[in-house]
């Protein structure tokens, strides 16, 4: 029998849930208007937090380039702010981690003494680097590849050094870079044509790539053409000031050697690595270095070794080398080669080119006759002041002989923003596909944020960018240009290490501790961006070792994004303004109410001088 349905109480409910849904929908609406008039207590906090950082929708500072002062400091604190004062103007070169007074008191073996060597605390210097008399902003790109002033690396050695191999030549107010080499004193243009024969460097499957030894760095100078960016590095050696002759012509490049140190990138990273007599002992120490090169080369990736001993039997007499030292050099490159299973896939005139295997399938048998040391490591990334061992790092499993260990980036421009083969097979942990593509995206808007907070950021102004905190290196892909490159910093005290996922996307990075020095020389950087490094580094360090790190670095009139929580930004705000910068706190791109602040600066311009005076 059917249930009775009583439906005077089947109305007197509805009507009881329509009146509480007004009453509601009443409710929100005057909460909504209350707070909205100021009176609310979390939107009055968030108001006055904004009236006392002054924050605004648009900055006022001036991002252009003057070559001159910029004025008083006094607008811009009260006195409580400390000032730091310019150092002595010996400084002016100054790189802490690769003092050359400190560095003479290391060993000379396996190039110790060229390796990092940070100063204690009570060595550092709590002082301004100066710039040299007569600095101007650098060229823009692709001028300033051809073409650097000479006030700003006031140093002629190499133009008497390597005259004949073409390097570089001292022309009235500026060094000019013919693109010349040791092992290509007629371009390096038609070098690189040489090797694009052999080498998919024309349609992407070449993105990155690791150049040893690298001089003034004019092949990674001239891959830019073939969309190729190259991690050049070279020590702090009797060749003086190569380093940084190469970030004034725009190319990347860090103080580095191949010593006994592991290089500061992640395995599986470049796709192509080169020496151009670079003078590393490639079969010494039980082949390591080269294991070290097969560490951060990616499978199926290519080395390219030009110079000795490459064609020795004609040129061994050149070299002053015997012909028993030079022939034993050789056959111990080739030996080690057979170790790691490359393929040598050409070999003409002075250079030669290796393929490594695309996976341990192709190799197994072969390296268990030889008996190979595999490294026990299981994070080969893992490389900050470790020990090169003379091992070779295990690859990850692969289902068929024909698939490449670790996955197959895609061809460049694709790869940028596809998703990496370490994300898409979870790889990373906390890392998915969506959180991948959440960040790209919110990265997209950030981007767009600054270039209206700074319309220069893409008219070519900023040539050298840095990002002391790269994450998956988002912010580097939506601000890619070929106007610009971007060094791409995972700190080493991050929890998770992403590095080896920004080269899966086709751009470079380093892994470094910012509570010591960048391998750099001062003033090698246009732009800094700074995304919770303060708030990362919070008891740590302290605060002004990074901040002065910073200015050492930056070019005078560079710019500096900082996004942070805002009572950091307030302190970095403090700080900066006894450093000759001018600063200005902005919100989130949220509103006010987003903790998280933007806090824009502009490095003033002055020189060092008998009085250091501003200039």
């Amino acid at each position: 029998m059917a249930p009775k349905i009583n439906h005077g109480e089947g109305r007197t409910r509805s009507s009881l849930s329509l009146i509480v849904v007004i009453s509601l929908c009443c409710f929100f609406y005057v909460l909504g208007a209350w707070q909205r008039s100021g009176f609310g207590k979390g939107d009055n906090i968030a108001l006055q937090i904004t009236k006392q950082t002054e924050c605004t929708d648009m900055p006022n500072l001036n991002f252009d380039t003057h070559h001159s002062g910029l004025g008083s400091l006094s607008n811009l604190g009260d006195s409580e702010t400390k000032t730091f004062e310019p150092c002595d103007d010996r400084y002016t070169d100054y790189t802490p981690c690769q003092d050359q007074n400190r560095a003479m008191t290391y060993p000379r073996d396996n190039m110790i003494y060229r390796e990092r060597h940070c100063p204690p605390d009570e060595e550092k210097l709590y002082c301004l680097i100066p710039a040299p008399k007569g600095y101007v902003a650098p060229f823009p790109w692709p001028k300033s590849r051809d073409y650097v002033p000479y006030a700003n690396v006031p140093y002629k050695s190499l133009t008497v050094e390597k005259a004949v191999q073409n390097w570089v030549h001292y022309e009235g107010n500026v060094f000019r870079f013919p693109g010349g080499g040791t092992q290509f004193p007629q371009g390096a243009d038609k070098y690189i044509d040489q090797l694009a024969s052999v080498i998919p460097i024309d349609n992407g499957t070449v993105r990155t790539a690791l150049d040893t030894g690298c001089g003034v760095a004019s092949w990674g100078a001239y891959l830019f053409k073939k969309n190729v960016l190259a991690m050049s590095f070279a020590p702090r050696d009797s060749h003086e000031a190569q380093v940084q002759f190469a970030l004034e012509r725009g190319v990347p490049a860090v103080i580095g050697v191949l010593g006994s140190i592991k290089l500061p990138y992640p395995s599986r990273a470049f796709d192509m690595a080169h020496c151009s007599r670079c003078l590393i002992p490639w079969g010494a120490n039980d082949g390591v270095y080269m294991m070290e090169v097969d560490r951060v080369l990616r499978p199926g990736g290519y080395w390219v070794l030009s110079g000795p001993p490459i064609n020795w039997k004609v040129n061994y007499q050149v070299w002053k080398r015997t012909k028993e030292d030079i022939e034993e050099e050789q056959r111990k490159i080739e030996e080690i080669a057979e170790l790691l299973c490359w393929e040598k896939i050409y070999e003409k005139a002075e250079f030669a080119i290796w393929r490594k295997r695309i996976n341990a399938e192709s190799c197994t048998q072969r390296q268990d006759e030889i008996g190979v040391n595999i490294c026990e490591t299981t994070n080969s990334d893992d490389v900050w002041y470790k020990k090169m061992e003379p091992c070779i790092n295990q690859y990850p499993e692969v289902g068929n002989p024909e698939e490449f260990a670790g996955g197959e980036p895609k061809p460049f421009p694709q790869r940028l923003n596809a998703v990496p083969p370490r994300i898409s097979s979870g790889s990373v942990p906390g890392f998915s596909v969506k959180s991948y593509h959440e960040d790209n995206r919110l990265w997209q808007k950030h981007v767009k944020t600054y270039k209206k907070i700074n319309d220069l950021l893409d008219t070519g102004r900023y040539r050298n960018i840095m990002d002391m905190n790269a994450h998956l290196g988002s912010f580097a892909a939506a601000i890619e240009s070929p106007k610009l490159w971007v060094m791409n910093v995972v700190p080493t005290i991050a929890e998770i290490s992403t590095l080896g996922v920004i080269y899966e996307r086709g751009l470079i990075g380093i892994y470094h501790d910012w509570c010591e020095a960048f391998s750099t020389y001062p003033r090698t950087y246009d732009l800094i961006h700074a995304n919770g490094v303060f708030s990362l580094y919070q008891n740590k360090c302290k605060m002004e070792d990074i901040l002065l790190e910073m200015d050492r670095i930056l070019r005078p009139e560079g710019a500096v994004i900082f996004r942070d929580e805002v009572d950091v930004l307030m302190k970095v705000k403090k700080m900066v303004i006894g450093m000759r910068w001018n600063t200005k706190l902005l919100d989130h791109e949220d509103g006010p109410l987003v903790p998280e602040k933007i806090l824009v600066a502009v490095k003033q311009y002055w020189v060092g001088g008998s009085k250091n005076e501003e200039q």
